[in-house]
């Protein structure tokens, strides 16, 4: 991974209520981590439409463009430092489309702040396409604000039983550890993995204790790192994003890795981390396999 986990917290503006809300929970994370607060508003250029004369129709789009863009960015900084007042803040202007312009800031950012949609978007939507693009293409984690997070409630993530999202549990718990709130870790297993006709004999009680053990062990690690995280393990048959969800209210936040158990690899969203970036009730961070535990 190329991200610095020294560097910024970026956070994406277009003047929507859902990017202030970015903004906003951006500055306290950046303040908490004592970082540089990071303010980025994207203008795809290659969208104008000339009127008239096209060489004067294409500048005055630019012009007019970039001007309601810059009044977006200090609408944010305005909203961040009524939350952060101390935080260092940078803004900028960048040409291109949101989703490509993020992914290069990824590259250098500690991690990446977005709303759920952003202006323009289709209301109905639970999720718009630039947090979809973002969470599944940044160089480092993603955190899509949604809902409404409990300052001091826990830190929810879902671990997978084959240890694909180590990265996501390093994020979950230096973000239990700045907080000082508890960590809720949730691992699901499954029957449908099993012979159906095995299925009536199982003993569910020998497997929870089986699957509690092998949960502990994926987690001494970091609790071995972070002693002072009061760390709750949590075992359910199935339904891990409903958990998750569930979860989620009354949580500061859910982490979930990018990709679940038997998603194929490439650039996609596993299930539960798309249903919980669908539904949950509080912001939700998207951490790739190969990112980096921010510092």
């Amino acid at each position: 991974m190329t991200n610095q986990l020294g560097g910024a917290v970026v956070a994406g503006v277009d003047g929507s209520d859902s990017a202030l809300d970015a903004a906003r929970w951006a500055a306290a994370d950046a303040a908490r981590r004592g970082a540089r607060l990071r303010l980025v508003a994207a203008v795809g250029w290659t969208t104008f439409r000339p009127v008239g004369l096209p060489a004067l129709g294409q500048e005055y789009q630019r012009q007019a463009t970039t001007r309601a863009a810059e009044e977006h960015l200090e609408g944010a900084v305005a909203a961040a430092r009524a939350v952060a007042p101390g935080c260092e803040i940078e803004r900028e202007v960048r040409g291109g489309e949101a989703p490509v312009v993020l992914r290069a800031e990824s590259e250098r950012a500690a991690l990446v702040v977005v709303g759920t949609r952003g202006r323009g978007g289709f209301t109905g939507l639970l999720l718009g396409s630039v947090a979809i693009a973002v969470a599944v293409h940044a160089e480092c984690p993603v955190v899509v604000v949604r809902g409404t997070p409990a300052p001091d409630g826990p830190i929810v993530v879902g671990v997978d039983g084959d240890g694909e999202n180590e990265a996501a549990l390093g994020v979950a718990f230096e973000e239990a550890a700045r907080r000082s709130v508890p960590l809720v870790a949730v691992h699901a297993w499954s029957e449908a993995v099993l012979d159906p006709f095995l299925v009536p004999l199982l003993d569910r009680s020998a497997v929870q204790a089986e699957q509690e053990k092998a949960l502990e062990g994926r987690l001494a690690g970091w609790t071995g790192k972070y002693p002072g995280v009061d760390v709750r393990a949590v075992i359910v048959i199935d339904g891990a994003a409903r958990e998750l969800v569930d979860r989620s209210a009354g949580a500061a936040l859910v982490v979930v890795g990018s990709r679940g158990r038997g998603t194929v690899s490439g650039p996609l969203l596993g299930s539960v981390s798309q249903a919980v970036l669908h539904h949950a009730a509080c912001p939700v961070a998207v951490v790739r396999p190969e990112a980096e535990s921010p510092a």
